[in-house]
């Protein structure tokens, strides 16, 4: 195995057993965008009402470039869920780049503001995989009647920027009721490694028994009580009854 790369940089993505990964396309996504040079909220709501999203690349050791792009644009490229793309601001060459952090509006879901990192493509990085899982439907333990749950849905990996997967598809097709699938058992593609202090501690999908409704205690309680009290009212009816009849006699 290769001696892993002595510089590192940490970044976080906004994504039988058997494990497959879906490594990136040989070639690479360019995202074009503009240079910005005005700043504050109020530039940055213009922006926006214009369609447009301001962005910042950040480099290590350099100064950090302000950005403005068509957020259909970034929108499309986010969601072909490629972790690695090349970013081109006009007049500059283009450079490798992997998403800091993205900035959604709380409400509407709109894209607000996107950080991006630029990396070297001969240094590992780590990053947040979103792990998906396939065959759940063709599960034993689904079939009858059993309760999937995704448990872990990212994992940090450790990898040269080219090697990162897209995400990580687990395929749970042959899961039985009571089975769970941990980390432990999963293998990680190529040179790639799994960031996790216990892979054994690390649920990646549960498969339990199927619920069963039960009755609430309060609510059978509460049964018994109207049962009573009809009973009790059904006897009081009765000795009324006889006590009338009797008045009648003595009228008579």
């Amino acid at each position: 195995m290769p001696a892993k790369p002595h510089s590192r940089s940490q970044i976080r993505f906004p994504r039988p057993f058997s494990i497959l990964s879906r490594p990136m396309a040989a070639g690479r996504s360019t995202l074009k965008v503009a240079p910005r040079a005005d700043f504050g909220s109020r530039t940055s709501r213009r922006l926006r009402r214009g369609g447009l999203v301001p962005g910042v690349v950040y480099a290590g050791g350099s100064e950090a470039r302000p950005f403005q792009v068509a957020e259909r644009d970034v929108r499309g490229l986010i969601a072909e869920g490629a972790a690695l793309f090349d970013l081109e601001i006009e007049g500059a060459k283009a450079v490798p780049v992997v998403i800091k952090e993205q900035q959604l509006h709380p409400v509407r879901g709109s894209l607000q503001h996107i950080d991006l990192q630029e990396v070297k493509l001969d240094e590992a990085i780590q990053a947040e995989v979103a792990i998906e899982l396939e065959g759940a439907e063709d599960a034993p333990g689904v079939k009858a009647s059993g309760v999937l749950e995704h448990v872990t849905r990212e994992i940090t990996v450790e990898a040269l920027p080219t090697a990162i997967p897209d995400r990580i598809v687990v395929d749970v097709s042959a899961m039985e009721i009571n089975d769970t699938l941990q980390l432990s058992t999963v293998t990680a593609p190529d040179g790639v490694t799994f960031v996790a202090d216990d892979p054994e501690e690390v649920t990646i999908v549960t498969l339990s028994p199927p619920r069963v409704e039960e009755v609430e205690p309060e609510l059978e309680e509460e049964t018994e009580l109207i049962g009573e009290e009809g009973e009790g009212a059904a006897e009081e009816g009765e000795g009324g009854g006889e006590g009338a009849s009797g008045g009648e006699s003595e009228g008579e």
